[in-house]
């Protein structure tokens, strides 16, 4: 097979693969570089429609991955609402995402009619990409039972803004979190948003209000 062909191929492969991506990142870089490989191939064949069609297609790629790279870091993007742990919306948030949640946390359970338990859900806008449940331990510290991402931004940081930048665990007045137990893969993610390992888990001091960017 020449060359040319593969790269045709290769392209066109690539931007199918992207539209059954569920991140958003992942989707938008694999759309990219499949445009561009279709760009480059239908311009040695001299098929201009599809140059310009594919063209475009790169360059809203690159203005959409500038954006959300940009908003990776950014407190606007993101904001803390702390609910009521037996809320409704809140129980059909942990329903729908059940067998996702339990990909990442096996032995989660929450039972919000237990003393000492506090719910956040972080949105963007109008809506829920993620939710931290936990209680507390007494002595300034914060046990966290669920820090649960939904699938479209787990390529972000939203993690990042709710235990760095948010403020809410020192407004309740927790010096330290304790990371959930069980919870898969915490060398990947944990470090990213502050924990250390401790013993056999992973902690993180509390920034106080007005340093939460530690």
């Amino acid at each position: 097979m020449p060359w040319l062909e593969v790269v045709g191929w290769v392209g066109s492969a690539l931007v199918v693969l992207s539209l059954t991506q569920v991140r958003v990142w992942r989707f938008r870089v694999l759309n990219l570089v499949g445009s561009v490989l279709a760009t480059g191939y239908n311009a040695v064949l001299g098929i201009w429609p599809f140059v310009a069609m594919n063209g475009v297609i790169a360059l809203i790629n690159v203005y959409w991955l500038v954006r959300l790279q940009r908003e990776r870091h950014d407190a606007a993007a993101y904001e803390v609402i702390e609910v009521d742990p037996t809320d409704t919306y809140l129980a059909h948030v942990l329903r729908v995402h059940t067998d996702d949640i339990r990909a990442f946390q096996p032995d989660f359970v929450w039972d919000p009619t237990l003393p000492q338990r506090w719910a956040f859900l972080v949105v963007r806008g109008d809506e829920t990409v993620g939710v931290v449940l936990g209680h507390d331990a007494g002595a300034g510290v914060g046990q966290v039972e669920l820090d649960y991402v939904s699938p479209r931004f787990r390529d972000f940081t939203p993690g990042e803004f709710v235990y760095r930048r948010s403020g809410v665990f020192a407004e309740r007045g927790f010096r330290r979190l304790v990371a959930p137990p069980g919870i898969r893969d915490p060398q990947g993610y944990l470090p990213r948003v502050g924990f250390r390992p401790d013993g056999d888990g992973w902690v993180r001091d509390v920034s106080p209000l007005g340093a939460q960017s530690r």
